[in-house]
């Protein structure tokens, strides 16, 4: 995934309300940027920080800047949760995801029953797999740890994929880790006990975890290897 247009760099000043983020131009100007990400964003906030934004020509859009990565010590942080869904439709019809190749359509935000959508279904096969997409930016120590809030939506995600395995199809969850200085991957237990029971759970009972490594520069976002899980 190219950015569409050139990033702008600048230095985190705050994050607030979850959705907003100042950030200081090289000019001196502080602007107001749209943070895509609803977690906590753990060790991917500190004032002071390089980041990069992008900007939209959109003249009806209320924010023009949206902050896509940050840096930590010395790595490009992807933060931008609207990106990985993408990345894991490209992954797949690259054959770099080969785990979820043999598929001859993908659809996106699909409908499993009434209240309750998953990220992508895959159709085609010899049967049907839904996924279910969530980005990684957290690191404890060595390891890259989903996720960095508790995450009562995540729990539901990985029951209904639990449920669609049971009935006979393919289920999976892919975790988009947007930094390449961890070694692993592994739930946050620390933070939320209970997701790491049903991702326990759900691998037990035959849904696939797919952790990969993107690759972050200013100029691109691109899965590039399937990273080893520990428990």
């Amino acid at each position: 995934m190219r950015f569409t247009s050139r990033l702008i760099r600048g230095t985190l000043v705050q994050r607030y309300k979850r959705f907003l983020a100042d950030v200081r131009l090289a000019d001196g100007r502080i602007v107001i940027a749209h943070c895509t990400n609803t977690g906590s964003m753990m060790g991917c906030m500190e004032p002071g920080s390089a980041v990069y934004l992008s900007r939209s020509d959109n003249v009806n859009r209320k924010l023009a800047y949206t902050w896509e990565l940050i840096r930590v010590n010395k790595t490009w942080v992807g933060i931008n949760t609207m990106h990985p869904n993408r990345l894991v439709a490209e992954g797949i019809e690259r054959g770099i995801i080969r785990e979820l190749g043999g598929y001859n359509n993908l659809r996106r935000e699909v409908v499993t029953r009434p209240g309750t959508r998953l990220d992508l279904s895959l159709e085609g096969g010899d049967r049907p797999c839904f996924v279910e997409v969530k980005n990684v930016s957290l690191k404890v120590d060595g390891a890259a740890a989903f996720p960095d809030a508790v995450s009562e939506r995540g729990t539901r995600h990985l029951k209904e994929l639990m449920r669609l395995k049971r009935r006979g199809h393919r289920a999976a969850i892919v975790l988009v880790i947007q930094r390449g200085d961890c070694d692993y991957f592994r739930p946050a237990d620390e933070i939320d006990a209970e997701y790491g029971r049903w991702l326990r759970r759900a691998i037990d009972a035959g849904v696939e975890a797919l952790p990969y490594r993107a690759k972050v520069t200013s100029k691109e976002i691109i899965l590039c290897e399937r990273m080893v899980t520990r428990f």
